[in-house]
């Protein structure tokens, strides 16, 4: 009963919280924080926390602790988490003047500018990184001995392990993979969705087309189910911020119906799950994956590191940073994978074991780095959610915010180091923030040239 009561005054504060930091926690009106408070820590950490607390998970992850006393250590730290966070980000709110339902509302009420400004320009430049990117799924698919998509219908292979040869073991150049195919090409799909639906143009048309398609293909080869869900979340939003949809609680329940439906089409065909319990139970299926299997690994990174293995003193740091000091880069979450799950590995079956960026802060700098590190993300989140929401509505500003109010969430279960430094966001970034540079700039020294030009004929 005392921790269900702590667990409970606990969401409460947050639920306030995050409310007033975000300036608006309705599922009709999604935001980079709401999404945060919902999806990353509430489903994904919050509810399981208090399930393995009370020791009613009955997880298989959790099972393998050593020590049962790491439950309530991380039942706390968890409970810690869910209300330092918010705080961080109201003191950020506060020194920027940040009136958050305000400037959130008023974002949503701002017109779509720009669509026309450098119009042949910028088609041009974005036509031809969008054939770079088609060419790079294309020389993905070209590169891989079997696509697991494509022997997911035959069922005459080891879908597991096709979906680690598929992601770590690529024999063509990861590089051009990871940023083109992967990375720039939905990308490139939502602003080409803009310009479609705001020109109708057909140039627009087929290339919105042609990169839809190549997203879909991409998101979905290797089978696994989180990014084509996303896309799909990031299209929805999209509509949403250009006036194109208004979301109703009809069009909520349809929306996770067909969601539902998609999950357990992918948990038939990919995993093999056909126990329609296992879908409905807490302990296994999509609720488990949910609400246990995200934040289990955390307190296998609490069980793990200080005690078992020394601390990792900043070798999950981005790899530029570790290589200065001559150290080899290790991923918490693969550590924890191959101590706790050494038959998996040997069988090729296992990744990583991502969780609640905690984990990985915890792994490198104890619990010193849980509580700076989880200021330091609310401050993080907030100076970019306030940063957005200032900028104007341009095209490519718009998909860059939704792209960051999609993946941020996911990084929040992910890992810490991207809090530090993350090449592609810093690379996605200075792209499109160039390209927009370069077309401002052209039409200002255009417009001086015929200012120049003016004057001439006057004298």
């Amino acid at each position: 009963m005392l921790f269900f009561t702590i667990w409970l005054v606990t969401l409460i504060g947050s639920l306030y919280l995050f409310q007033k930091v975000s300036g608006s926690l309705s599922i009709l009106r999604p935001n980079l924080v709401s999404i945060v408070y919902y999806y990353s820590l509430l489903i994904s950490s919050f509810i399981g926390s208090l399930l393995i607390v009370l020791k009613l998970d009955h997880h298989y992850m959790i099972n393998r602790l050593h020590d049962d006393n790491f439950r309530v250590i991380g039942f706390f730290l968890i409970c810690y988490i869910m209300v330092a966070m918010p705080l961080a980000m109201l003191v950020v709110s506060k020194l920027l003047g940040f009136n958050a339902q305000q400037e959130f509302n008023d974002y949503l009420k701002k017109p779509v500018v720009e669509t026309e400004t450098g119009k042949k320009e910028f088609f041009y430049l974005f036509s031809t990184l969008a054939m770079i990117c088609l060419l790079a799924v294309a020389y993905t698919m070209l590169k891989l001995d079997k696509i697991p998509i494509l022997a997911m219908f035959t069922g005459s292979e080891d879908l597991g392990k096709l979906r680690i040869e598929a992601s770590r073991n690529f024999a063509g150049n990861t590089l051009f993979r990871n940023i083109f195919a992967i990375g720039f090409t939905p990308v490139l799909s939502l602003i080409a969705y803009i310009y479609f639906e705001k020109t109708k143009k057909l140039r627009w048309t087929i290339l919105f087309g042609a990169l839809f398609i190549a997203s879909i293909v991409i998101l979905t080869y290797d089978l696994q189910k989180a990014p084509i869900m996303f896309y799909f979340i990031m299209l929805i939003l999209i509509r949403i911020y250009i006036g194109k949809t208004v979301l109703s609680w009809t069009k909520v329940a349809m929306l996770g119906s067909l969601s539902v439906g998609l999950l357990i089409v992918m948990y038939v065909f990919i995993q093999g799950v056909t126990n329609p319990s296992s879908f409905l139970s807490y302990q296994s299926g999509p609720i488990a994956r949910l609400i246990l299997a995200q934040i289990a690994p955390f307190y296998l990174h609490l069980d793990l590191f200080g005690e078992i293995q020394p601390f990792l003193s900043g070798r999950s740091l981005p790899n530029f940073l570790v290589s200065m000091y001559d150290m080899e880069h290790v991923r918490s979450a693969r550590v924890v994978m191959e101590h706790y799950f050494p038959e998996r590995v040997e069988e090729g079956i296992a990744g990583v074991l991502n969780t609640l960026y905690a984990g990985e802060a915890y792994a490198n700098f104890g619990y010193n780095g849980i509580i700076l590190g989880t200021l330091y993300v609310g401050f993080f989140i907030q100076v970019l959610y306030i940063g957005f929401i200032r900028l104007p509505k341009h095209p490519v500003i718009i998909v860059l915010f939704i792209f960051f109010t999609v993946n941020i969430p996911r990084v929040v279960v992910g890992g810490f180091a991207d809090f530090l430094f993350n090449p592609f966001w810093i690379m996605i970034v200075c792209l499109f923030g160039g390209l927009l540079l370069f077309i401002r700039l052209k039409k200002d020294f255009e417009a001086y040239i015929t200012l120049a030009k003016n004057k001439n004929k006057l004298h």
